[in-house]
């Protein structure tokens, strides 16, 4: 299986000037491959640029290795790529177009040499007909992955404001699908983070209020610092110590909330292990933000836009696939309105869903049940719960 790692490293200063001149050199590449694409396109009726193409237009142009150069031209072609599929799906995606000043540098199996003591070796490749002298960096050689590392990436830590290294490795491991098991269905949300529902009758609900409460601080911080950046001039030594400090606080709060998410999914996870799941299935709430019929108040647009269910499918998606579960996105519509006993349909304006036939249940439980049995029947059923757990993170 395919694994990241980040590690911090040392090196000399002359080294750390280098390492930070790749990153401006990758910049230039991406930006010059927006020109290049442009152009392409220009001369040729509309036609995209291809891989070979944009490849060969960029070769030994620039004095970094020439899979870095590679690397860049890749991620732009992705990037292009996915927004045209985004577009096909109805998002408003852009296609690149932002000029940038710094772009992470990677270098690929064949421009890296790991020592066994922790001595990393980057190439720069051949620059002027002149083998280019390579960036040394030291790392602890207890976090040198056990496994084939891949690629090598150079990113710059926000938090602590350095560079570090991203390690991508093969551990060797083979998830293997399993064939016997329960089904689940679970329903993401902005109060509680997911709830979830098996076939055999238990339910857990993993609450979101510490996502919520670091959501609310940094607004709530991030505004008082905007509103007193307003009244500097931009540039101006006040106006640069209030940005260190919004910088500060947005990547420190980045960080909790990486955290907080990946105990969310670990719970989760864990649950579906202990209620030996073989599918799990998900509501796929993408676009309920842009899909309204009246104008919602500021205090809920932000509430919608700090919820961050994409980064949750992310880490549901790897995190049960290694443990040999699949995980699918299905449609959610109207699970949390309709009564899968009499099937009216009703908005729900508490924590509970009460219809006025007699049915009541928790409201996310209730949305995951009507998942479930929309996957397994073709219609909203009534389910007996028998088992129910509620956890929280802090």
């Amino acid at each position: 299986m395919y694994r990241t790692v980040k590690i911090p490293f040392q090196t000399s200063k002359k080294d750390i000037d280098r390492l930070f001149e790749c990153n401006r050199i990758s910049a230039q590449i991406w930006n010059d491959c927006l020109v290049i694409a442009k152009n392409y396109a220009l001369k040729n009726n509309g036609k995209w640029i291809n891989q070979t193409e944009l490849q060969k237009q960029t070769k030994g142009k620039y004095p970094i290795h020439s899979q870095s150069i590679q690397a860049v031209c890749h991620k732009y072609l992705n990037a292009r790529d996915s927004a045209k599929k985004a577009k096909q799906k109805g998002l408003d995606n852009k296609y690149p177009y932002k000029q940038k000043k710094y772009f992470n540098t990677k270098w690929a199996n064949n421009g890296f040499i790991i020592h066994p003591n922790g001595t990393i070796e980057l190439k720069m490749g051949r620059w002027e007909r002149k083998n280019q002298p390579p960036i040394v960096v030291k790392i602890d050689k207890e976090q040198i992955p056990n496994g084939t590392v891949k690629e090598i990436e150079l990113i710059f830590d926000a938090k602590h404001w350095k560079l570090m290294l991203c390690l991508s490795y093969e551990n060797g491991e083979q998830p293997t699908t399993k064939k016997e098991g329960t089904i689940a269905a679970g329903d993401p949300g902005e109060i509680h983070a997911i709830s979830a529902v098996s076939e055999n009758g238990s339910s857990i609900i993993i609450t979101g209020r510490k996502i919520r409460s670091i959501h609310r601080l940094r607004n709530k911080k991030i505004a008082e610092l905007q509103k007193k950046m307003s009244k500097c001039k931009k540039g101006s030594r006040k106006w640069k110590k209030y940005n260190r400090a919004k910088q500060y606080i947005l990547s420190k709060s980045e960080a909790q909330l990486k955290d907080c998410l990946h105990k969310t999914t670990k719970q989760l996870v864990d649950w579906c292990l202990e209620q030996n799941v073989k599918h799990f299935m998900i509501g796929d709430v993408e676009g309920v933000q842009r899909n309204k019929k009246k104008k919602r108040s500021k205090l809920v647009n932000q509430k919608l836009s700090n919820w961050c269910f994409g980064k949750l499918y992310d880490y549901l998606k790897y995190k049960l696939e290694a443990k040999g579960i699949t995980f699918e996105k299905v449609d959610e519509s109207y699970t949390t309105q309709t009564c899968p006993v009499c099937g009216k349909k009703k908005k729900p304006s508490s924590r509970n869903f009460i219809c006025a036939c007699g049915y009541s249940q928790h409201r996310d439980v209730h949305s995951a049940c009507n998942i479930l049995t929309k996957h397994l029947y073709g219609e909203f059923r009534p389910m007996k719960i028998t088992n129910h757990k509620y956890l929280r993170i802090a």
